[in-house]
């Protein structure tokens, strides 16, 4: 059963950026990666009264395409990366290589102002089939 309702929610969420991307981008800049994370920007923005939404944040090893901090600090974060022809597994796995979990540990000497769990988020679209993942 949960197996079942993670796969749907999944779904919804590939449905809901799908929508988001036919409705509100140009025909001619609807394969970049801007174009999605302006796309990604309007789904995720109902979270802006609990996450303070950052773009191409300094983390780890990187720039993270998206960096979802908690208002509450016991919350959970996210951390979001996008992918044009690629899969989501590589998208959380570029997370985990270039280390940007760093970015809620604190720097040297602080305590970590974040408790919660982090989370990976990797979104991933096909140019060809335009599906989205």
């Amino acid at each position: 059963m949960v197996n079942a309702t993670l796969a749907g929610d999944i779904k919804t969420m590939a449905e809901i950026l799908k929508f988001a991307h036919d409705t509100e981008s140009p025909i001619f800049s609807y394969n970049s990666e801007i174009e999605l994370s302006a796309v990604v920007n309007l789904v995720y923005l109902a979270a802006r009264n609990e996450y303070r939404v950052e773009r191409e944040d300094k983390a780890g090893e990187g720039y993270v395409d998206f960096i979802f901090y908690p208002e509450c600090k016991s919350a959970d974060a996210f951390i979001l990366e996008l992918k044009i022809d690629s899969t989501p597994e590589e998208a959380i796995q570029q997370i985990r290589d270039k280390n940007y979990v760093l970015r809620f540990k604190g720097k040297l000497g602080e305590k970590p102002k974040y408790t919660g769990k982090v989370l990976a988020v990797g979104i991933s679209y096909d140019k060809k089939t335009k599906v989205h993942s």
